[in-house]
């Protein structure tokens, strides 16, 4: 993903075409200009799984809200590798929109602990528990958030839940 300024008024132009919340502003432009959408996002959002009938969106989520699994974790870094990792059993497929979310500076997810070493200098990755995905763990608890906030909203959780997770960090 690449970051582009834009005037004022173009920004409020696209933002006033939202259709939904979570909706990105790519998902805007693509829309708007008649683009076909990037052909792993199509998938993601129409994948079964893995008993034949459509997923619940969230459900795994959920339960780790009404769970004291998350409760029990005693820090920022812990409760954000654990809800990544929940994201992760919840929709593998989804999932893989991770490497889309970057920093300015930094890739904020690879699938080594490499990729996130070479992209800055105290990014201290951690693997994802149960996925092939590595995190960088050295940022605020409000970065946390925001990572979180992107990903859910990439894989198409509700607004609500979304907001949920993140005030859980």
């Amino acid at each position: 993903m690449k970051t582009i300024e834009v005037d004022e008024d173009l920004y409020r132009y696209i933002a006033s075409n939202t259709r939904h919340i979570g909706e990105s502003a790519s998902d805007i432009l693509r829309r708007l200009l008649q683009i076909e959408p990037v052909a792993h996002r199509v998938e993601a959002q129409t994948t079964p799984s893995t008993k034949g009938a459509p997923a619940k969106v969230g459900q795994c989520i959920a339960q780790m809200l009404e769970s004291e699994a998350l409760a029990e974790q005693e820090s920022a870094i812990d409760r954000f590798m654990h809800i990544l990792s929940v994201m992760y059993q919840d929709n593998p497929v989804a999932f893989a929109q991770a490497s889309d979310i970057k920093g300015r500076k930094r890739i904020y997810f690879a699938d080594d602990e490499a990729a996130l070493l070479a992209s800055g200098n105290t990014t201290k990755p951690k693997a994802i528990a149960g996925s092939p995905y590595w995190v960088i763990t050295n940022t605020n608890t409000g970065r946390k958030r925001n990572i979180v906030a992107q990903l859910m909203a990439a894989m198409g959780y509700p607004h609500s839940l979304i907001e949920r997770v993140c005030h859980s960090i």
